[in-house]
């Protein structure tokens, strides 16, 4: 039988490190946390080899002498909570002083610090949890914190952490959260050497928005008026809704200074633009959140990403009130939103346009299907294509999409002689009514043209003979770190899809050719439905194998939407889709056949 023990210090500090630095970007999140509740007015943050070779942060805090630094480095010490009741009310971004011996106890750690009354400061060397050398320096007053080596011993953690694009990617976005929750702080972050930016104190937030976000975004803000009820305040920033992506990666919240991630804040943001938005897109956003400390608890996660509001339909409430308030009065200012349905949606305008240069457009497809007419098209990707009628609409009005199913999509091989169900009608132009041999069958056309365009466009990708279609000005577009990095890891990939897109500098890529099946498509949205497709990708397989099912899917996602059938067109359906490898299922997952058994026909009629 097991003897049970007490494990030795240094074993134990590791095993807490698990939960507090999980990559290096959780570094720079405690050391930067640290350095705000110093009171810091300036934060200089530096990073080498995605942080796995150096992290580093100085700042001008208040500092410390050489026994509280000491003291520092011992697990649980920390100068932000004296009493068990103040876990009740934390008003610090840290404060259970495991940070600190956590981060030495498995990298190459060293310390300088000093009060700013001090002629001298204290240097403290660490390696691998085991104090190394205290001495005297001099150093400006403040603290500064350099971490080298991470996880050096400990290999198996070292091991599990991405590439070196990947993590620094995650290190730039830990630093962006926390520039954007206090702007009243000077951030300066370097990146192998290179300032990657340097943006000033400033008591406007959207000053700080726009300096980490793009410039030519800020005159699409929309302020959430500062709304308050007891015990909390609401206020910060909408993007344009035209901007709306089907993640939450461009959502930012930040409570007391905190940048949180919370379910209730999520849906309210949701709730507040339904009706100005289709339901699986979200809004850019960056909220503020005022909360009594007595009104929400923020040990309820390691990581302190997340908390626990004790009045959660109190602040939804707020939340719908302010945010509201903010859409409606970006409607009535003219602002033209995309709405639910599709209709009477503008032209989007994209790409950089330089004097001179036509004023191109790229019109909205119509999601909700065809409701006034049908007009003319052709969409083709390579030998895929869907022709389209036109019966009369007249502009302005916007397009939807009819399309026919060509037999060429359908592999002749391995194509059965008959499909196992015979077509006996059409509902809603959407649903065709089968008879199978055992009762009745509902087939999706929506989702069988999604199949069939998947196996077809998956089957040209894998032989490289994608076909692009150019831009008439490319588009110029921002991204996030971690956005970026996704483009950057699979230009290659993009290329295959049809798409040419390459990093541009500073944070952007250029988006030149787009898949003839996609002309219809705003290329801005089109590019970031991709990314965040990609950023949810499935663990276990290649990176090129996994982007080209992923791709494919998108564009037979895309190319199926809004379709609308006829009668006559199903029995051509049928074959394609049995042609296909997996007819009964979209690439999605979603069922293409709802089936119902004679027996239970019978039953509901009481036979």
């Amino acid at each position: 039988m097991p003897v049970v023990h007490v494990m030795p210090d240094a074993l134990a500090s590791q095993v807490a490190a698990g939960e507090v630095v999980e990559r290096p970007a959780s570094v720079v999140k405690e050391l930067v946390e640290n350095s705000l509740d110093a009171g810091s007015s300036e934060l200089q943050v530096e990073s080498q080899r995605g942080g796995v070779a150096l992290v580093r942060v100085t700042d001008d805090g208040c500092g410390m002498d050489r026994d509280d630094a000491l003291l520092s480095l011992e697990r649980h010490a920390t100068s932000k909570l004296l009493r068990k009741e103040g876990l009740n009310a934390i008003t610090t971004l840290g404060f259970r002083g495991e940070a600190l011996p956590s981060i030495a106890s498995v990298s190459r750690f060293r310390l300088m610090t000093r009060l700013k009354d001090c002629v001298a400061g204290t240097a403290i060397s660490v390696a691998g949890g085991k104090l190394q050398d205290v001495s005297e320096a001099g150093c400006p007053p403040g603290t500064s914190v350099e971490v080298r080596d991470l996880f050096y011993n400990v290999p198996a953690r070292r091991k599990f952490l991405r590439s070196e694009a990947t993590e620094t990617a995650h290190v730039d976005h830990q630093v962006r959260l926390h520039a954007l929750s206090s702007p009243e702080t000077r951030f300066v972050y370097r990146k192998d050497g290179r300032v990657s930016f340097d943006v000033a104190a400033t008591d406007d937030r959207r000053v700080r928005i726009a300096d980490l976000g793009g410039r030519q975004n800020l005159g699409n803000l929309r302020e959430v008026s500062r709304l308050e009820s007891p015990g909390m305040a609401v206020s910060g920033y909408l993007g344009s809704l035209e901007d709306a992506r089907k993640s939450r990666r461009g959502q930012y919240v930040f409570m007391n200074g905190r940048p949180i991630e919370d379910q209730v804040v999520w849906r309210a943001l949701g709730e507040a633009c339904r009706g100005s938005l289709p339901g699986d897109r979200h809004p850019a956003a960056w909220i503020w959140l005022e909360i009594d400390p007595l009104l929400v608890d923020v040990n309820v996660h390691p990581s302190k990403r997340e908390v626990r509001f004790h009045q959660p339909g109190d602040l939804r409430s707020l939340l719908l009130e302010a945010v509201g308030e903010a859409v409606k009065r970006g409607s009535s200012r003219g602002v033209r939103e995309r709405p639910l349905s599709g209709k009477d949606q503008p032209a989007v305008k994209t790409g950089v346009l330089k004097e001179g240069a036509p004023n191109f457009t790229y019109p909205q497809l119509d999601e909700a299907g065809d409701r006034a007419g049908e007009n003319v098209g052709r969409l083709a990707c390579a030998g895929v294509e869907a022709r389209v009628r036109d019966e009369g609409v007249s502009a302005p009005e916007p397009r939807s999409w009819s399309a026919e199913v060509q037999p060429e999509l359908g592999s002749e091989e391995g194509r059965p002689e008959e499909p196992p169900f015979r077509i006996v009608g059409i509902l809603h132009a959407s649903y065709f009514i089968l008879e199978g041999v055992d009762g009745l069958a509902l087939l999706e056309g929506q989702a069988a043209r999604e199949r069939i365009l998947f196996e077809s466009l998956l089957r040209i990708m894998e032989a490289g003979a994608a076909v692009s279609q150019g831009l008439l000005v490319p588009l110029l577009l921002e991204l996030d770190s971690r956005d970026l990095d996704v483009v950057v890891r699979n230009v290659d990939n993009f290329k295959s899809a049809g798409m040419e897109v390459e990093p541009f500098g500073a944070g952007t890529v250029q988006l030149r050719c787009i898949p003839p099946a996609l002309d219809q498509e705003d290329p801005r949205a089109l590019l970031l439905d991709i990314v965040d497709e990609l950023v949810h990708s499935a663990e276990g397989k290649s990176s090129r194998e996994l982007t080209a099912e992923k791709f494919a899917a998108k564009l037979a996602k895309v190319g199926a939407k809004g379709v609308k059938f006829r009668e006559n067109e199903g029995k051509s359906l049928l074959e394609q889709l049995f042609a296909c490898d997996q007819p009964y299922v979209t690439p999605g997952g979603r069922p293409i056949f709802v089936e119902f058994a004679l027996s239970e026909l019978e039953r509901k009629f009481g036979r």
